[in-house]
């Protein structure tokens, strides 16, 4: 009889374990694809016994900080040379635990149909953080609008450009600006998240893109203290899933390239 209670309390034990061993996360993302993948990741997270709250966030600064500070426990919003350049500046201690997908960034405008029309003096808005600022002006000068030194490499910047004789006027914004920002520039270089939220089409409206080749794919990216704790692996196989990437395709088609 003793034996048949012990065997009762192990097996509620174990019961209980299994129940607490569940996991709940916070999961930050900025407005758009991002969280769009993320909450399809939600619905089938919970079969894998892990609930996500996608928390999101409208611009690209709030989410690292939020995450260093543990009130997110993951975020997947940046492509890694951005989340470089933060840890490098701020001290973030965060590492990338998997690749994502790639928005290749595209030059818009509501006041030119052609890159041929613009005129010398036109405004062209960029980013104002240094990886996608840089990104930007790789993008104007692969397009022949611009030249930069030779040594200016993914973090670019103004100062870089060696050759300006359109005499351009480069404006930079917040990356969340920029879609805003076509009513009075001839052109803007925007990020395909911020692009797809405002209404446009990086196929349809973009008068130029990066190709495949893009070193910016964006990350999943966690604590450095978590980054081998099983949800995260959790976390990234359902990303990295066929399931997923069947949605992105549907969902974005050409817009939006997985990158796993």
């Amino acid at each position: 009889m003793r034996q048949f209670i012990v065997s009762i309390i192990l097996a509620a034990a174990l019961l209980g374990g299994g129940a607490a061993s569940a996991e709940t996360i916070r999961v930050g993302v900025t407005p758009g694809p991002h969280a769009q993948i993320m909450e399809n990741i939600a619905e089938r997270a919970a079969s894998q016994g892990l609930t996500i709250k996608v928390m999101e966030f409208s611009d690209y600064v709030l989410p690292n900080a939020a995450l260093a500070q543990g009130d997110l426990d993951a975020n997947s919003f940046q492509h890694q040379p951005y989340l470089d350049n933060q840890i490098k500046d701020r001290g973030y201690p965060l590492v990338s635990v998997a690749k994502t997908v790639i928005f290749p960034m595209g030059l818009y405008s509501k006041k030119v149909k052609s890159l041929s029309e613009v005129s010398d003096g036109a405004t062209i808005g960029i980013p104002n953080d240094p990886t996608n600022g840089g990104r930007a002006l790789l993008l104007l000068q692969k397009v022949g609008l611009l030249k930069l030194s030779a040594t200016a490499g993914l973090k670019a910047s103004v100062a870089d450009i060696a050759e300006n004789s359109r005499k351009l006027k480069i404006v930079e914004l917040d990356a969340a600006q920029l879609p805003r920002s076509l009513d009075d520039t001839t052109l803007s270089a925007v990020n395909t998240n911020y692009a797809m939220e405002a209404g446009l089409s990086p196929v349809r409206d973009a008068l130029a893109r990066e190709d495949s080749n893009s070193p910016y794919a964006n990350v999943i990216a966690v604590r450095a203290q978590d980054k081998d704790k099983p949800w995260v692996a959790t976390l990234v196989k359902l990303y990295q899933s066929a399931e997923t990437k069947a949605f992105i395709e549907k969902t974005f088609g050409a817009s939006v390239d997985p990158a796993f």
